[in-house]
């Protein structure tokens, strides 16, 4: 039997190594394909706007990875409203260049449904292609879930449509999907820690009623 990954926290060494492994994954999804429609500019782009956001997480949340670098998670503690990363409005579209808008749009449209109380945002779970189908990503998500149970708080992700089935398997239930404008769907889930009944109120359309803050996708 394969022996399960080693899971760390993540170092400020790590920031690039691991945007670097995000944007791998997205290279090859409709979302990384709708962010940067150049594929010879697509990994970077997406990297060097990635580098922004893990960061901030660095500041306002966490990351964790499996020792080779193969696999990484990256979130935010939103006990309280976080700002924006420093200096966002000069940085994203020194990062993002002519795709600075589809970025922002992508920003805007997640804000929509990010929970306003206080959760945990699990803002991406990468896995490199070379590696997917190892465990690592379950691993990361046992290793999440363990965290937030542990302390008793909601989790909240944004995860691509073929993503969503492994966030179910883990106690994740979906929220109103996002649909990018002649582009891919966002799946919005949402998970209440086990043996907590704090239930965030849901309305017919099965969207979180308090519609309000921030971001992120995975």
């Amino acid at each position: 039997m394969q022996a399960a990954p080693r899971i760390r926290p993540g170092h400020w060494t790590d920031k690039e190594p691991v945007a670097a492994l995000i944007a791998e994954a997205l290279d090859t999804q409709p979302v990384g394909a709708w962010l940067v429609p150049e594929p010879s500019q697509r990994r970077r782009v997406l990297a060097d706007v990635l580098a922004i956001w893990i960061e901030h997480a660095m500041f306002f949340g966490d990351i964790y990875l499996t020792d080779d670098r193969t696999a990484a998670a990256v979130g935010f503690h939103r006990y309280r409203p976080i700002p924006l990363p420093a200096n966002y409005g000069i940085r994203l579209p020194d990062a993002a260049g002519a795709y600075t808008d589809r970025f922002s749009l992508l920003d805007q449209l997640l804000a929509v449904q990010q929970p306003s109380e206080p959760h945990y945002h699990l803002a991406f779970l990468a896995v490199a292609p070379s590696t997917q189908g190892t465990g690592r990503g379950t691993a990361l998500l046992e290793h999440h879930r363990s965290r937030v149970d542990r302390i008793g708080l909601p989790s909240y992700a944004t995860p691509t449509e073929g993503a969503s089935r492994l966030y179910t398997r883990y106690g994740y239930t979906p929220r109103r999907v996002i649909t990018l404008p002649d582009g891919p769907t966002i799946h919005p889930m949402r998970r209440n820690p086990s043996a907590v009944d704090s239930a965030w109120p849901i309305d017919a359309a099965g969207s979180a009623s308090d519609a309000g803050s921030r971001r992120r996708i995975t």
